[in-house]
């Protein structure tokens, strides 16, 4: 694997670790040795019980009996919870109602927690919690979006987005398309599991450690379920080993059941699922299928689209409604259509709640809008590229607003994709792929270049606001608290790099300490790509409160203007004299100025009127765009990718190193949800993929051997970002549409692209051998 060099950093012109230097990540040697402290890594008290759940065995029916006696005579056991020793709230639903935190009385997917156990040692608990006698009466159970949908059985209502008469459009067009594509789930396959320590504390309260994305939604609904004021709970977040939004509410229950079962006994309790249990029991990426038409002429152009976006919710609302509401705002992907008609329903199956996972909901609009290209380039002749090309965006002729009524005003996707056109050779590759598959039968290579527009914000407006915390100490050293969680991501290191910058200090006298809901509360979970935008501008504005104090103070005590204070590089001037950082601090400290502030930030211009499903729900778009080649066997339908170029827009960059590693990430995700990354559920609902030898992430002889990145140089974010910075979290992963892409154009060479081939995703070495298989019948009938 290997990046290009030509990547944009600043000279640096403060401190070592100012924003722009390509810093490792603050916590990276601990990563590697060891040191690394995990929620299940923290000391427990001595007499510590250790919980389990015991799961459902059926999709759908009614709780008949649960005789718990074998449980409570096994070996260790010292408790059992069940939903009638709850004393408060028994629902967690994050936003709306609809998830228990056990059974009542029905079950509504296989793996849903009927009780828990608290026994003195984990393997104690687990085996104690398979003993339970429990019958069913078992109940249809709707395993599909196309059964849910039959029934019109939705977790929320549905949503329409509009714009022109797409109907009309669509007829008027010289040519029309449909078509349908359905798009698998994913499992984060996070490497630390869902884990949670809870200790009592007097007044009632509770300390809980958890791998949790959303701190406060945790300290929220444990003090619901325990009955008591939020006030009374702290929740501690240091770090998480993976999350990808599968710790965004699905923490939530493993904290809440560990913290009823230390209420219930008086002693700490630490509740940690096993791998299979933990895939069974927790949300996914939601599964859709879309299905559309489309109006266009003979030069690739879309008329209209008319799109239907169906979401595969699981058993209930959970995120479902901003998830499907961010497919349809990113249905349009990089293109301008001037007539649309999408629709998005939540879909609901008796399967687990499917949740959060990086993307949100864009990928699958994505995926669906780049089918719909990639199908026109087939029925017209051009390449897919040129299609592409033809249907941007662009500031003038007014094809600069969104189907929701956003305009944009950063135009990058047409010169990041001609950037990255000519330094792949894309042309030239694209003659030489012809001339291989027209002398090779069986092996058929194929080249795809895809881009990203992505929206940055959270569409749920209030969400998007965040705090910060500092202390600087009398010898120079600072104490940086935010409400971002560091899930492996970098959010740590990148909020101490703006602090560093602000106050002009080496980065290694910031420590970064845990998240903690006593520090900063109230805040909105580390998701959507907003971490450092947030909680960055949080800390820049505690730390710009406290530099202004030092600077009034020095001003006055030395009789000098303020503008002749000066910090730089670990040292403040002050008109003829200069002092250390620690120095000034000390002498403040004497003088009783206050060395501690609390920053925060709310996101401006974002709002959307839902009736009307018109606004602008985002702040700014991130861009990027990738080219991938690709080789098939026609005949056994296995693939390799063999090469990768990548130039993606991350607005002015505050750690290149940081930002590189996120894009490589990032498209591998997103290249394992369409390929090899597939969830099978047996006809009974059980998950039969719960284990990494049947459910295949991307390994590093997956990851392309020529493995090119560069970041798009010279392009600072128009909006006043920190440091005019973009999010670079969640817009990587959909880069992994060009593999897709490229493996559609090695099948369609079977057929001399004259048809469009049926391919799903994720485009396991099945779909794409019976893909070729169909491409072949169906061209020589």
């Amino acid at each position: 694997m290997r990046s290009l060099p030509s990547v944009s950093v600043r000279e640096a012109t403060g401190p070592t670790g100012s924003p722009g230097q390509p810093l490792k990540h603050e916590s990276a040697h601990k990563h590697v040795s060891g040191e690394a402290i995990y929620t299940d890594d923290h000391v427990a008290p001595p007499d510590v019980l250790h919980a389990y759940p015991g799961l459902s065995s059926v999709a759908h029916g009614k709780l008949v009996k649960l005789d718990l006696e074998s449980v409570r005579r096994a070996p260790g056991v010292i408790d059992i919870l069940t939903l009638a020793d709850v004393p408060g709230q028994t629902d967690i639903g994050p936003v709306y109602p609809g998830d228990p935190i056990m059974v009542n009385e029905r079950v509504e997917f296989w793996g849903q927690v009927l009780f828990v156990v608290a026994a003195t040692s984990y393997d104690s608990a687990r085996r104690a919690a398979r003993l339970a006698v429990v019958e069913y009466d078992t109940l249809p159970a709707d395993l599909t979006i196309e059964q849910g949908l039959a029934k019109q059985s939705l977790v929320r209502p549905s949503h329409i987005q509009r714009r022109g008469d797409a109907e009309c459009a669509i007829r008027e067009a010289p040519l029309t398309l449909e078509g349908e594509i359905r798009s698998g789930g994913q499992e984060h396959m996070y490497l630390e599991g869902q884990a949670s320590l809870c200790i009592p504390q007097e007044d009632g309260g509770m300390y809980v450690y958890t791998s949790s994305q959303h701190p406060t939604e945790g300290q929220k609904l444990v003090a619901q379920v325990l009955g008591i004021a939020m006030g009374l709970v702290t929740v501690e977040v240091r770090r998480m080993g993976g999350a990808f939004g599968g710790k965004e509410t699905h923490a939530n229950q493993w904290a809440c059941l560990a913290a009823l079962l230390a209420r219930k006994t008086g002693r700490a309790v630490k509740l940690r699922l096993a791998r299979a249990d933990d895939m069974t029991a927790t949300g996914k990426r939601h599964h859709f299928m879309s299905k559309y038409r489309v109006g266009f002429d003979r030069n690739g152009q879309i008329h209209g689209l008319d799109l239907s976006l169906s979401g595969g919710c699981g058993m209930s609302p959970d995120l479902s409604d901003a998830i499907v509401d961010r497919a349809m705002f990113h249905a349009d992907n990089a293109y301008f259509l001037p007539a649309a008609h999408i629709e998005g329903h939540r879909v609901k199956t008796h399967t687990v709640s499917n949740t959060a996972f990086r993307g949100f909901g864009g990928p699958q609009g994505m995926l669906a809008i780049e089918n719909i290209i990639e199908h026109i380039a087939t029925t017209t002749g051009l390449d897919a590229l040129e299609v592409r090309k033809r249907n941007f965006y662009r500031a003038e002729d007014g094809r600069d607003i969104t189907h929701y009524g956003q305009k944009i005003e950063q135009h990058l996707i047409a010169p990041l994709v001609e950037r990255l056109e000519r330094s792949s050779g894309y042309q030239q590759r694209r003659q030489s792929i012809q001339e291989f598959n027209v002398g090779s039968p069986v092996l058929k290579r194929g080249l795809s270049l895809t881009p990203v527009k992505f929206g940055i914000s959270f569409t749920v407006q209030h969400l998007n606001q965040a705090g910060a915390l500092i202390h600087v100490y009398t010898d120079g050293s600072i104490q940086l608290n935010h409400g971002g969680t560091e899930m492996g991501q970098g959010l740590y290191t990148k909020v101490a790099q703006v602090v560093a910058q602000e106050l002009q200090v080496d980065l290694e006298s910031i420590t970064c300490t845990a998240t903690r809901t006593d520090k900063v509360p109230n805040t909105s979970p580390t998701a959507a790509s907003a971490g450092s935008d947030l909680n960055g501008m949080a800390a820049r504005d505690a730390a710009n409160k406290i530099k202004t104090r030092l600077i009034e103070f020095a001003a006055g005590h030395f009789g000098v203007a303020a503008g002749r204070v000066r910090f730089h590089s670990n040292r403040v001037s002050v008109g003829e004299r200069e002092f250390s950082f620690a120095e000034l601090v000390q002498m403040a400290y004497v003088q009783r100025i206050p060395l501690s502030a609390t920053g925060y930030y709310s996101t401006p211009k974002i709002y959307y009127d839902r009736d009307k499903a018109s606004g602008r729900p985002f702040y700014y778009f991130a861009y990027g765009a990738a080219v991938s080649e690709v080789v098939i066997d026609t005949l056994t339908g296995e693939y390799k990718v063999l090469r990768v170029d990548i130039c993606h827009d991350v607005g002015r960059s505050l750690n290149p190193a940081v930002d590189i590693g996120q894009v490589e990430g990032g498209f591998v995700q997103g290249m394992g949800w369409l390929t090899t990354e597939e969830l099978v559920w047996g006809k009974d609902g059980r998950l039969e993929t719960t284990n990494a030898a049947s459910y295949k992430i991307p390994a590093v002889g997956d990851t392309p051997a020529d493995f090119r990145v560069e970041l798009l140089p010279d392009s600072p974010n128009v909006e006043a970002t920190v440091f005019h910075s973009k999010a670079v979290g969640e817009p990587p992963l959909m880069l992994g549409i060009s593999v897709w892409c490229a493996l559609r154009n090695a099948i369609a060479s079977v057929a001399s692209h004259r048809l469009s081939p049926v391919l799903d995703a994720p485009a396991t070495p099945e779909r794409v051998l019976n893909a070729c298989t169909d491409l072949r019948r169906r061209d020589c009938s």
